[in-house]
């Protein structure tokens, strides 16, 4: 479809308006703690897959540790099934029960 209309006589150009696009809903990537995945594991997940440095990585784990969750990163929805899926199946093949979900960003 063209972004043009025509009148019937076609003596008349009309441009559309352009359509109003929302930017797409941002998704928090949070690390849930537990008592058996090593604080080690859990930072270098955080450098591997969200591209964080050891400070960064250390200070997320942190608050995985004491607080029992922390935001590893907000992305469109795509992007954070995509790292959730790939933290999950990098854990279960090292042995962790290291759990990664996806939370809609408010």
């Amino acid at each position: 479809m063209s972004s043009w209309d025509y009148s019937f006589d076609g003596s008349t150009v009309l441009e559309k308006a352009p359509a109003k696009v929302k930017p797409p809903r941002k998704w928090k990537v949070v690390l849930y703690n537990d008592d058996f995945t090593p604080m080690d594991f859990v930072v270098r997940v955080l450098m591997r897959f969200f591209g964080h440095s050891e400070e960064k990585a250390t200070a997320i784990m942190w608050q995985v540790h004491n607080q029992g969750k922390g935001i590893c990163g907000v992305y469109p929805r795509e992007i954070a099934e995509t790292k959730m899926m790939q933290v999950n199946r990098y854990s279960r093949a090292n042995g962790h029960p290291l759990l990664c979900q996806i939370e809609q960003d408010d």
